[in-house]
């Protein structure tokens, strides 16, 4: 099976082109049958292949299939081929797993929608450039793919571009993520002036014989490369564009928090973890930045309304947990929670959307409360995947988290690792905070909509018992040695990254110790949680008064979108008015229309020539003979 790797891209590619040229004849049925069937296929084909990648030893895991020559031009030659390594079938994996699950959530959420046909074509499109961007064994078909799913994200954020706030957020999405591509392109041009190639083997062989540790050119090309994810994975300073992005279907947010899209620039870091080694600065940036955003985001997340924007800074802050892994040097780490955090973010995303189904699609969690009877799955599947992002032993989050936290420690990371230790808190806190402002309390639901609540349909609940599942168990296969696991998913991406035996700098009791630390902060956060909206449910709106200024300045998000606006949108749309007032107006239109008029009036004295009267022209003819003849006579 590993020699048709190529369908796993392809199959989604299929339904795109079916259910976009033929979606409106085909009817409902058939347009999901073969969108989630497409996709379905895809997971089937990587699972298999995952068992022959199994089936050979260690260090035969790492092949590569050219599936067509793409790009010849003088020395610059390109193939579209695919690379299949321990690092690529975790993500396809991923990828195609809760892509899977999420197209199914879709045919009940989108089941009225008058875009159903397009919705699922543009969802299939999504799944095909991101598996193209895993798969891909070059750089010039990442970038393929990178460009892709910025495009899919703008398609689908703006589905209903009805709304001005949905064609406005996919705008705003598309044009953050330009400026963070730009210096990604430039990083890929660079590469390839460095090596005369992109083939990431080519590539990472040379590296360490061209560039020099802690050189300038190995630091231009990763800041370059970092550069783009911080725009595509929405971190400190290109973050803006996520929360807004909410605009678009339930299922669209899930699938570009869980499965597509904001993974990517944490895949790309691991991927050329090679690149990065080399560049010390560039490390110590990207974790840095990471635990900055993780912090920053999380403090933004405790107190916003929108069931939806909670989730969507949580998942930056997620985010910033897997950049401080890979920027201390534990790629397997950040990869490891970027797995176990696609299970969870799907499904409190799919938990949303059930309890938005159910509410006629209210946000605000302050006209919620009281659900727990009435939407029992949605409650307990939610509970899941709350306990597991929370970091409660058990659940796949607490592996996976404590993990990195555990690596930027034993690295003697101190500081960063109280950020993420901090956020840990902060981050249970604003978790079971929209649990219980979602599920308990008194009922803050109008009254029009009470009689109305109930469960969502099968084809809705089904994938989330699924997620709820892999939120529970899906961290076991990363159980540190510590706690009598073998650490199976460091092992298997070890081929990638490199075997690397860990070097016992803190005895096992201080591995406990913070483990247990990191248990009880999270314990902090959800008893101070349930103290504010179970126990004393007036106490939130006091503490808001009383401390009214740092409460508004995290309520607006710290005014960032406001600041930018004012330095940066609002000079730019000036500017751009000014170019079209003036220099598009009158020097441009003023050059053409000036022609246009130069020629009209050459045009006129023309016409005065050409009278169309025979008497005219042979008048003219005389004159033009005595003139001669004159000429001659005086000369």
């Amino acid at each position: 099976m590993i020699e048709y790797v190529w369908l796993i891209p392809l199959l989604p590619l299929i339904g795109f082109v079916i259910n976009g040229i033929l979606g409106r004849r085909l009817g409902k049925t058939l347009v999901s049958l073969i969108g989630c069937g497409t996709i379905g296929v895809s997971f089937l084909i990587s699972v298999k292949i995952l068992f022959e990648l199994l089936s050979l030893p260690a260090e035969h895991r790492i092949i590569e299939r050219v599936v067509f020559p793409w790009i010849y031009s003088g020395l610059f030659k390109v193939n579209v081929s695919f690379l299949l390594d321990p690092l690529s079938c975790v993500m396809i994996l991923v990828v195609s797993g809760v892509g899977f699950f999420i197209h199914v959530y879709s045919i009940g959420y989108m089941g009225e929608d008058k875009g159903f046909a397009r919705f699922f074509s543009f969802m299939n499109l999504f799944v095909f450039f991101m598996l193209t961007l895993v798969l891909s064994n070059n750089f010039l078909l990442l970038y393929l793919g990178w460009e892709g799913v910025g495009l899919c994200s703008y398609l689908l954020i703006g589905f209903w571009y009805e709304k001005k706030s949905a064609s406005d957020a996919a705008k705003k999405a598309f044009i953050v993520n330009r400026i963070g591509d730009f210096g990604f392109a430039l990083g890929i041009m660079l590469i390839f002036w460095t090596f005369g190639t992109l083939n990431y083997s080519d590539v990472f062989l040379q590296a360490p014989s061209i560039l020099t540790l802690g050189g300038g050119l190995a630091t231009a090309i990763t800041l370059l490369l970092f550069a783009g994810a911080v725009g595509k994975s929405a971190q400190i300073p290109l973050y803006v564009w996520l929360p807004d992005a909410m605009e678009g279907p339930t299922p669209v947010s899930a699938l570009i928090h869980a499965a597509t899209m904001v993974t990517a620039g944490v895949y790309m870091v691991a991927r050329c973890h090679v690149l990065f080694q080399l560049a010390p600065f560039t490390m110590g940036l990207v974790a840095v930045i990471g635990a900055v955003t993780a912090l920053y985001t999380a403090s933004i997340g405790m107190v916003q309304n929108d069931i939806k924007r909670v989730l969507a800074y949580s998942t930056i802050s997620q985010l910033g947990y897997m950049f401080l892994g890979c920027g201390v040097g534990a790629f397997a780490s950040g990869i490891f929670h970027l797995m176990t955090h696609a299970f969870f973010k799907a499904l409190l995303f799919l938990g949303a959307g059930c309890v938005m189904h159910a509410l006629s699609g209210e946000l605000n969690m302050q006209k919620m409360g009281e659900l727990k009877n009435k939407l029992p799955v949605t409650f307990w599947t939610m509970f899941a995947a709350v306990l597991a992002i929370s970091g409660i032993p058990l659940f796949s989050g607490f592996f996976s988290k404590d993990e990195i936290l555990w690596k930027a420690f034993s690295q003697g990371n101190l500081i960063l690792w109280i950020i993420g230790l901090v956020t840990a808190g902060m981050t249970a806190f604003y978790m079971f905070r929209l649990f219980f402002l979602t599920f308990f309390g008194k009922s803050r639901v109008d009254e029009s909509i009470k009689s109305h609540i109930h469960e969502s349909p099968k084809i809705m609940i089904v994938p989330l018992m699924v997620l709820a599942v892999l939120s529970v168990i899906g961290g076991y296969i990363g159980v540190p040695k510590s706690l009598g696991g073998g650490n199976n998913f460091e092992s298997f991406l070890s081929p990638v990254f490199g075997e690397k035996g860990e070097i016992a700098l803190h005895p096992a009791s201080t591995e406990y110790l913070l483990m247990a630390l990191s248990v009880v902060v999270a314990l902090l956060g959800i008893f101070f949680a349930y103290r504010f909206y179970i126990k004393s449910p007036d106490l939130p709106k006091s503490l808001a008064q009383r401390f009214s200024f740092p409460y508004k300045l995290l309520l607006n998000k710290y005014y960032v979108d406001e600041l930018y606006f004012k330095i940066v949108v609002n000079p730019l749309l000036k500017f751009a008015t000014f170019l079209w007032q003036f220099f598009d107006v009158k020097v441009i239109d003023g050059i053409a229309n000036g022609l246009a008029n130069t020629v009209n009036w050459f045009a006129g004295i023309g016409r005065k020539v050409q009278t169309g009267y025979v008497r005219n022209y042979a008048l003219g003819m005389v004159f033009g003979v005595l003139l001669i003849l004159a000429y001659f006579i005086l000369r």
